[in-house]
């Protein structure tokens, strides 16, 4: 059982001992409603500019929880949990901070330094992130994002530098946080102004093809160093499922679940599926190769990993209309309409081991909720403790399945910010970070009533769930 948090929600500290801004740091707070629904055609290039230059507007990512400052009491506490393994990020911004320099930031190499020994102090196993939504800035105003070639080779270096540095610290790696993001995290993920190209769908998967190259890269260099480094990729989710029994509309959800399986089909497998050449020609979509590409996509990973929150469903109507797919109202969801559906979890298992028969980790899994600090300091979230027990019924019944399942981490163990919306308000952890949206508050760490619920279900090694 582990933990897994993203450096650019948690960390702060954006602009501390050379740090440079990230695509995070420019994520703006809107009263709780998610980037995506209200301001994702706003990432243009002027947006960037006044988000640079803006001192009034709201970007929590630039503050975090300030574990920057507070790693070493945060871990301490999540070591107490139980937690036996913890995921993070590397902040691209903090090695380089343009990410186009010469050289690395001898002061961010030092904290992950630091970071990766308490880690390991409190008895966690470190799995680190390359890239999780930390591109630097700079990248994306200079080159276009990974839609020019040359980040190729600026992110391979980044990647040589962090695991020259720490390789022999830490065994497991996952290149590229939820590698299938690209509608509403096109930008977090793949730092495309959609000012900047004239198709933006081609540009993403030609963005996305580089991306590709650079981790089938990273992962022969990896391998040259240890052999036994374990590189994993993650995508987000997992497949829909059809909206009823027609023959349309089950046809139509295959075709959109195969381009969710494109992602881990190339890096796991190597090349890319016929099924993708047919999607491209059907949406004019244009995707060039360049000399040894297909050969750098034969790196595979040795893993695969997924992060797991909620189901959709699909139809015909929305193939055609190229809409969805589309929340399952039949299930409950939380108050940001996050479906609960934990036969999912054991559904999208056995899917993904079917196919790849390769290791698999659920590398996040957790339930955003508004919680309640009572005046007494104590949290009572009982819908988290239902939430957890549910999913971690449907993995075990995954593992007599049959299913390869090596690691199962809960999202932002500690409050963070939130990926989508910014807010802190929107809460996942077992612990308690007294901050509201707006970053007022002490500061600081309570335990929530579902710590010591998960400290009884770690230490039983997931036999007590009552």
């Amino acid at each position: 059982m582990g933990g897994a948090v993203a450096a650019n929600q948690l960390e702060g500290a954006y602009n501390v001992d050379g740090k440079g801004l990230s695509v995070a740091d420019i994520n703006e707070y809107l009263d709780g409603i998610p980037l995506d629904k209200k301001s994702n055609l706003e990432l243009t290039t002027d947006y960037i500019k006044e988000a640079i230059k803006s001192e009034g507007r709201i970007f929590p990512k630039r503050w975090g929880i300030d574990f920057y400052h507070t790693y070493k009491e945060d871990l301490k506490m999540l070591g107490e949990l139980g937690l036996k393994t913890f995921r993070t990020s590397i902040n691209w911004t903090r090695i380089f901070p343009n990410g186009d320099e010469a050289q690395p930031n001898e002061a961010g190499l030092k904290f992950y330094d630091d970071l990766i020994d308490e880690i390991i102090a409190n008895g966690m196993e470190p799995m680190l992130t390359l890239s999780h939504y930390e591109m630097p800035l700079h990248l994306t105003t200079a080159y276009k994002g990974w839609y020019s070639r040359e980040l190729i080779d600026l992110f391979v270096r980044f990647g040589q530098v962090v695991f020259d540095r720490y390789h022999k610290k830490v065994k497991y790696w996952i290149i590229v946080n939820q590698i299938n993001l690209i509608d509403h995290e096109s930008f977090n993920h793949l730092g495309i102004a959609e000012d900047v190209v004239e198709d933006l769908a081609s540009a993403k998967y030609q963005a996305l093809h580089h991306e590709f190259v650079a981790c089938g890269l990273i992962t022969k260099y990896a391998k040259s160093l240890d052999p036994n480094l374990q590189i994993g990729m993650m995508l987000c989710g997992g497949p829909a499922y059809p909206a009823t029994c027609r023959p349309e509309d089950i046809f139509a959800t295959v075709r959109r679940n195969q381009m969710e399986y494109f992602f881990s089909d190339i890096l796991l497998r190597g090349y890319y599926p016929g099924y993708a050449f047919r999607y491209f020609a059907d949406n004019n979509i244009t995707v060039e190769f360049a000399e040894g590409d297909e050969e750098a996509l034969k790196n595979t990973a040795d893993f695969m990993s997924f992060s797991y929150y909620y189901t959709r469903i699909y139809d015909a109507e929305s193939m055609k209309n190229k809409t969805g797919p589309y929340r399952n109202t039949e299930l409950p969801a939380n108050p940001w309409g996050w479906t609960i559906d934990p036969i999912g979890l054991r559904t999208f298992l056995n899917l993904f081991y079917d196919r790849y028969q390769c290791p698999i980790y659920i590398t996040e899994n957790g339930i955003g909720y508004h919680d309640t600090l009572e005046e007494d300091g104590s949290i009572h979230d009982p819908y988290r403790v239902d939430y957890y027990r549910a999913h971690i019924e449907q993995m075990k019944e995954a593992i007599k399945d049959g299913v390869d399942l090596r690691g199962y981490y809960a999202w932002g163990p500690i409050d963070i910010i939130s990926c989508s919306s910014s807010e802190m308000s929107k809460r996942y952890g077992f612990i308690y970070v007294d901050q509201d949206d707006h970053g007022n508050g002490s500061k600081k760490r309570l335990k929530k009533d579902s710590f010591s619920w998960m400290q009884k279900v770690i230490a039983s090694n997931g036999e007590n769930l009552d």
